[in-house]
């Protein structure tokens, strides 16, 4: 099932037929004592995010102002193997139902990006130190953007009580 995700040929006629062609590198890295992929605690985690070579220090002028900002990242351990495309148990919990990948905030995903938003501590020079960021030492930075109300939600957020349960321990 979904083999057209797997699929160079399909990839390179999806490329071809659009004219379309997605080229990311990495901005940054981050810098922090997390080694491997544990799910929980992540909130008293302080990172330090270091530019590349290839920006210019300007790039971080006037981040200061804010109080978080939301870092997108490469989940750059992961196997394509474990890339999850069609339904599962949230953490193979049985106990949580099966659903799509696109309802889970997982890992295995088929782009294997992850975002979040973190507490901005300190800005130097070439790097920014945020607390809270889930990814561990030598993650691939994709973006970072600073967090602004108005691109938060209005209204109350929904969500189900299975993920309630599953992010009780997440950030404690």
């Amino acid at each position: 099932m979904f083999s057209w995700l797997k699929s160079e040929d399909n990839y390179f006629l999806y490329k071809m037929k659009n004219n379309l062609e997605i080229k990311i590198v990495p901005i940054a890295f981050v810098m922090n004592d997390r080694i491997k992929t544990d799910d929980y605690r992540w909130g008293d985690v302080i990172s330090e995010l270091v530019l590349t070579d290839q920006l210019p220090d300007e790039c971080l002028k006037g981040i200061e102002d804010f109080s978080h900002l939301e870092i997108v990242f490469y989940f750059h351990l992961l196997k394509d193997a474990d890339v999850v495309v069609d339904m599962r148990h949230p953490r193979d919990n049985p106990n949580y139902p099966l659903t799509g990948i696109f309802a889970q905030r997982g890992r295995a995903r088929p782009n294997k990006l992850g975002a979040t938003i973190v507490s901005l501590i300190e800005v130097k020079k070439r790097s920014v130190i945020v607390k809270g960021l889930d990814a561990i030492n030598d993650t691939p930075v994709l973006d970072i953007k600073p967090v602004m109300v108005e691109f938060l939600p209005a209204g109350e957020i929904k969500q189900p009580g299975w993920s309630k349960d599953l992010m009780r321990r997440y950030w404690r």
